[in-house]
């Protein structure tokens, strides 16, 4: 392949992944920055909780059960009385009660029920947008295709940045600070690390 058709891939390699890089980049970019500074930013979380005494219907279908997920009557009285969705994951379950925790980006969720009594406690807590945006950077408590979009975002990041050194070798001979900047950065985060470990 000539040096030209290869400058010319490399070219559109390098545009295309910026264009689908860039919304993730800032996103990324900017979460770092809350995340660097988490203990700074002030978030009051907003905390929802509910008390119900369950069917005699439902805790029949509870006391049948000694492992596993919810069961299914359990499952869909939540969501068609209180909106609420739980997970097929398994539960923690004992001779005194069933307990679920509902991790999720930005916030914690769970409930435990009383196997005699039926009595339900839910609590959801929400810490807001910065919270969720935070853990969406982590890929904490998300889903295994918000994982699979980091792993993918990623790729594109790579490409991004060695076709951008690749278009760096060819220009470099007009630009003379390329290579200084090139080395600065790369010597930058290298020194800071050095001089705070003293």
């Amino acid at each position: 392949m000539k040096l030209s058709n290869l400058l010319g891939t490399v070219r559109q390699w390098h545009w295309i992944t910026s264009a689908l890089c860039l919304v993730g980049m800032l996103l990324f970019s900017v979460t770092g920055i809350t995340l660097n500074h988490a203990a700074d930013i002030k978030a009051t979380p907003v905390i929802t909780t509910l008390e119900i005494e369950l069917s005699e219907g439902i805790k029949q279908a509870l006391n049948n059960r000694e492992s596993g997920p919810l069961p299914q009557a359990v499952r869909q009285f939540l969501i068609n009385e209180h909106n609420i969705t739980t997970p097929k994951t398994d539960a923690e379950w004992d001779d005194y009660e069933v307990y679920l925790g509902m991790p999720k980006p930005g916030g914690d969720a769970w409930l435990t029920i009383e196997l005699e009594s039926g009595l339900l406690i839910y609590e959801n807590t929400n810490r807001g947008v910065i919270s969720y945006l935070n853990d969406l950077h982590k890929g904490r408590n998300t889903s295994d295709a918000w994982r699979w979009f980091i792993d993918f975002f990623s790729i594109l990041c790579i490409v991004f940045s060695l076709s951008g050194l690749w278009l760096l070798v060819r220009y470099a001979n007009q630009r003379p600070s390329t290579w200084p900047l090139v080395v600065a950065g790369a010597i930058f985060p290298v020194l800071i690390l050095i001089l705070s470990a003293h």
